[in-house]
């Protein structure tokens, strides 16, 4: 992978990225996900999120990719106040993000090329003008000669590397990723933090939310922890 994709924008240490100020989500007070949930992810930062089945993580992605909106609370991505944006206003907030899905949410019909592509294909772009770069980024996810098989001829691995690929080619300032080494072995599973470290490294902030508690521990990553829809440790 000697192909890095170029850095997604200027980074900005005194900024966040994401912040949360006592969010709940839940039909109910005495049945609520989470509860009272304050977060900071700064521009540049890395988390890994980490708790037990049901202890809220997929709640949380699905308020930060705006799929869900707090009960109570408020929730600033990139500065903004997205709790009470008009719902006109929410492509522009998941423009500047990319998602890793648990289940990859590939489409089977479509070659690698064309899965990677979709995104900037749906941003109105030409594919002369964005081939070049589809191609450096399945380099760099080490699939640059699959690039024309579709997702049925790929390996969980791959499919989890061709998901990351598409996440990130629009060169997101955010990456939110839902337990992205769950299907893969450990080796595999060790190669995929090595991509979200090199985004890091590039000025992406990133967080995984993983019930790996030993990888999470070994990416030196600030580890956040929920329980029982409480936040606790990190940046919180």
């Amino acid at each position: 992978m000697s192909v890095q994709p170029r850095r997604a924008y200027p980074s900005d240490a005194a900024s966040d990225t994401v912040s949360l100020s006592g969010v709940g989500f839940g039909y109910t007070a005495a049945h609520r996900a989470l509860r009272d949930v304050n977060l900071t992810l700064p521009a540049g930062s890395f988390h890994f999120l980490t708790g037990a089945s049901g202890a809220g993580k997929s709640t949380l992605l699905k308020l930060l990719t705006l799929a869900e909106q707090p009960t109570v609370g408020t929730l600033h991505l990139f500065g903004e106040d997205a709790t009470t944006a008009p719902r006109r206003a929410l492509p522009t907030f998941r423009r500047r993000m990319g998602v890793v899905f648990q289940d990859f949410r590939l489409l089977d019909h479509l070659s690698a090329f064309d899965n990677v592509a979709l995104p900037l294909r749906l941003a109105g772009g030409k594919t002369e003008d964005y081939a070049g770069d589809v191609e450096e980024m399945l380099d760099w996810v080490g699939l640059g000669d699959r690039m024309d098989d579709t997702p049925p001829a790929l390996s969980g691995g791959e499919k989890q590397r061709l998901a990351i690929a598409r996440a990130v080619v629009t060169k997101p300032e955010l990456i939110l990723a839902d337990e992205p080494t769950g299907s893969v072995d450990a080796v595999m599973g060790e190669r995929v933090l090595k991509l979200f470290q090199s985004l890091n490294r590039l000025g992406t902030t990133v967080l995984i939310a993983s019930h790996d508690e030993a990888l999470a521990g070994r990416s030196g990553a600030t580890v956040l922890r929920l329980e029982a829809g409480r936040l606790t440790g990190g940046t919180a």
